[in-house]
């Protein structure tokens, strides 16, 4: 059994200085939130593929989100679910296919697309032009983490590029197993706790250079201030994911987060730029052909969602509800963290609906 409070990162672990908020142009003291795009530029491509990882980058986004999976032959690629269904199509899981035969799927979205290896990323982002960018690693429990982990050091070792991977790359991870292995197999990396319980999250704190990936509506509200406070007293990152809502962008920048996990980054970085008073507010009428795309992006957004206080009452009506599911089922979550060999992760965020 491994102990969920066994602190395996020392004060000589590295933070994540990198994915920090960036300074505002308007403010000397405020700062906002890096736009990371999860999956790619998800809203508009098929997700977790150069094709969405590359408009992302294109749009403006200053990171990359991305699941790592495992194949029958042990290749890491990129996928959310641990299954094929959803996104391709196939009735299989991904472990139980070797990459032979995972190379020829292509998503069912359209543009279809192939599935990505995890070296086919790092390549793409060793090309000239995209050195700024990092990358968030989502670790996911349905392989064995020595074995992928393994695999993950080792396409990380054998794909160069123009900046040192441990200044590009972030391993996001659900529980304490995974970040002591993490420890072991990448320990020059820094690791985000990725979690939808700020209750849960602040045992993390003890341990030294740990950033946070928290669900964004589990802040909302007296809890969440506090254990916001308390990361940023501590100097920690902090990221939210996944903020598609123009008025939870909003939330973020005022909460003063590191980064933004958003399926828009277009819609996000436009929310900035007004946020910074850098563009003149549009008026009603219909998008025109002077708007910028984070303009025309964020007014598609909002024709296509209700306006005033009905949207509001809807918004928060969610916030509640999440908040009492995720006070029913921390209780349950830190028991099992206590006893547990695993502890809370993606299937615990799943059986939310996360």
């Amino acid at each position: 059994m491994v102990s969920e409070t066994k602190p395996l990162l020392s004060e000589d672990t590295p933070g994540a200085l990198f994915t920090r908020a960036l300074p505002s142009s308007s403010s000397s003291t405020s700062t906002l939130p890096q736009a990371i795009a999860h999956r790619g530029y998800k809203a508009l491509y098929p997700e977790n593929t150069l094709l969405a990882f590359r408009a992302a980058l294109d749009v403006g986004a200053h990171a990359l989100e991305t699941d790592l999976h495992l194949s029958k032959d042990g290749v890491v690629v990129l996928s959310h679910d641990g299954t094929l269904k959803r996104c391709f199509g196939v009735d299989a899981k991904i472990n139980e296919c070797d990459w032979e035969y995972l190379s020829t799927l292509e998503t069912m979205r359209e543009p279809r697309q192939r599935m990505p290896r995890l070296i086919d990323l790092l390549e793409f982002l060793a090309e000239e032009g995209r050195e700024k960018a990092w990358v968030l690693l989502d670790i996911k429990a349905d392989d064995p983490a020595p074995e992928l982990l393994s695999r993950v050091a080792q396409a990380l070792a054998s794909t160069p590029g123009p900046v040192l991977w441990d200044k590009r790359v972030v391993f996001g991870c659900w529980n304490q197993p995974y970040i002591n292995h993490c420890a072991t197999y990448v320990p020059s990396y820094p690791v985000a706790l990725i979690s939808w319980s700020p209750l849960y999250a602040r045992k993390f704190l003890a341990q030294p250079s740990i950033s946070f990936n928290m669900f964004q509506k589990s802040l909302v509200g007296p809890l969440g201030r506090a254990f916001i406070k308390k990361v940023r007293s501590e100097g920690r990152r902090l990221f939210v994911w996944t903020v598609n809502d123009e008025e939870w962008m909003e939330w973020s920048i005022r909460a003063g987060v590191d980064g933004v996990i958003t399926d828009e980054p277009e819609a996000f970085l436009e929310v900035c730029r007004r946020w910074e008073g850098a563009k003149a507010l549009p008026g009603t009428s219909a998008a025109s052909e002077d708007m910028t795309g984070g303009e025309k992006r964020l007014e598609q957004l909002r024709r296509s969602k209700d306006r005033g206080w009905k949207r509001t009452f809807k918004l928060y009506l969610e916030v509640v509800f999440i908040q009492v599911l995720v006070a029913v089922f921390t209780p349950l979550l830190m028991i099992v963290a206590r006893f547990g060999v695993v502890g809370p992760g993606p299937k615990a965020a799943k059986a939310l609906r996360l």
